[in-house]
């Protein structure tokens, strides 16, 4: 087998079995990105120097017992929200274009200490706002599927490199399906962990109170085991839960005897294309076979989780990006007069239009006279959609949803028409809005070749359980092929 077809733990099982040195795989990463990064565009910053003097130092360091850990010798790539330390971090904003962190984030001390190697930063919509990796401030990614597409967002440029083999695997973050829906255009695995699982600490805020990195990779049991490696309570993150963490060894089951799978019913109305629900409902009926009970059911505050999530989401925005205002780092604009001109300068060059128009929205509904009238009720209208998740989890074991209504969209569609770009997310946003764990998978593909993924939504910390369904439907559905090899249509 190739090295860029195997797992993450599989080319870890093979170094640490002296099979191949870790410089290969480091190699067989930057092959890949030679070969296909021109038209991909997964990354916005490479460390191949620093990565194969990491890879002599984590060579030594098996050989010497020090790395022992089931990912040990992996490569990986980071989405660019994510800190380390003397590396630049921009979140693909023109405002942060030359920002060099004098910290990182907890979860690259945990991938460090982990045995792994650290590849570049990817690329990403700006501030992680938007849906398709198109409103990046330094040019767009393409979907290794069909390079006239979007790959997704906003972590499209960690998905992509996994999908392009750029990557064995990578870290995303999630603030409304951000590694779940291009997570399921460019057919790879991805979870979004119960918030508080993973530190926030070194993560630049979107959204504080929906934010979570998450891993992606090419199945269920390598995002597991990444998720082991940066999961755990940090001291120095105020939202960090001190809790019991996902269990190895969860992905062997071969039936779902005895679990009860739900599905709204509000998910499968109008919008939904042909190809996503033909792949969603064989699914179901895999999953049928494999022993669950699945069973439709409806979910009434469906149509209010979309205003609710843009309206929070917005209003977090505006005050966490209050801080680029060009006087404590990152970008200034170089001819204004005075304070005050120098702010409305320095934001109106750095930020792009996405971001322009969201900081607006939730400026707006914090506002005084109008706070009431909308941001208050969005915190009403979160807490019933919590309500009615807990109590479907009375019932059932999972939830499952499609994981966007389409498949990727061609590159240029999706920006014409923002609002139907927001409308994607109905199928994704309401996990964040009500600190759930979730994975998407891939089911199958369109008539156009291009992946169909699907989630499955647990209750809080409820990940062993998602990881285990998980697990035990691509045992059945087979290994997933690969970008370059190509889907045929379910």
């Amino acid at each position: 087998m190739e090295l860029s077809q195997m797992t993450a733990l599989e080319l870890s099982r093979n170094i640490r079995g002296k099979k191949i040195c870790v410089s290969d795989s480091v190699e067989s990463v930057f092959h890949q990105i030679r070969k296909k990064e021109k038209k991909i565009h997964a990354y916005l910053d490479l460390y191949e120097e620093d990565a194969y003097k990491r890879a002599e130092q984590v060579q030594k360091g098996i050989e010497q017992g020090i790395y022992t850990g089931p990912l040990a010798g992996v490569p990986i790539a980071v989405k660019d929200n994510i800190c380390i330390r003397g590396k630049k971090t921009t979140c693909a904003s023109g405002i942060l274009e030359n920002f060099i962190p004098t910290y990182q984030a907890e979860v690259i001390d945990r991938l460090e200490q982990a045995g792994m190697i650290l590849i570049g930063k990817t690329n990403m919509d700006e501030f992680a706002m938007g849906s398709t990796t198109e409103t990046s401030a330094f040019g767009v990614t393409a979907n290794p599927w069909n390079t006239e597409h979007v790959p997704g967002g906003s972590s499209g440029g960690s998905c992509a490199a996994v999908a392009a083999g750029e990557a064995y695997m990578a870290l995303g973050s999630d603030t409304g399906g951000s590694i779940r829906q291009p997570s399921a255009f460019c057919g790879v695995t991805g979870i979004k962990p119960t918030y508080g699982t993973v530190s926030r600490y070194g993560l630049v805020a979107y959204a504080s109170s929906l934010d979570q990195i998450g891993p992606v990779g090419k199945n269920t049991e390598d995002c597991a085991a990444l998720l082991q490696v940066i999961a755990g309570y940090d001291p120095k993150d105020s939202t960090s839960l001190r809790r019991e963490l996902p269990k190895p060894g969860l992905t062997s089951g071969k039936d779902l005897k005895g679990m009860r799978f739900g599905v709204p019913e509000e998910y499968m109305a109008e919008g939904m294309e042909e190809g996503v629900r033909k792949v969603f409902l064989a699914s179901l009926k895999l999953l049928e076979e494999l022993g669950a009970e699945v069973e439709f059911f409806s979910m009434k505050t469906t149509e209010y989780v979309i205003p609710a999530y843009y309206i929070i989401a917005c209003a977090e925005a505006s005050s966490n990006l209050e801080r680029f205002d060009g006087v404590k780092y990152g970008f200034r604009a170089a001819e204004y007069q005075g304070l005050h001109d120098m702010y409305r300068k320095t934001r109106t060059q750095g930020f792009g239009k996405e971001v322009k128009n969201r900081i607006m929205l939730g400026s707006f509904v914090l506002s005084s006279g109008y706070y009431d009238a909308y941001y208050l009720k969005a915190l009403k209208a979160k807490a019933l959609i919590k309500k009615e998740f807990d109590q479907a989890f009375e019932k059932y074991d999972v939830i499952l949803a499609p994981a966007a209504p389409h498949t990727a969209p061609k590159l240029g569609e999706s920006l014409k028409d923002p609002l139907t770009m927001y409308l994607g997310d109905i199928y994704t946003v309401a996990v964040n809005l009500c600190a759930l764990p979730a994975i998407s998978l891939p089911g199958g593909f369109d008539r156009k070749g291009l992946p169909v993924g699907f989630q499955m939504i647990g209750p809080c910390f409820g990940e062993n359980t998602l990881i285990r369904s998980a697990a035990v439907f691509e045992n059945a559905r087979g290994k997933f092929p690969s970008a370059e090899k190509g889907g045929t249509e379910v």
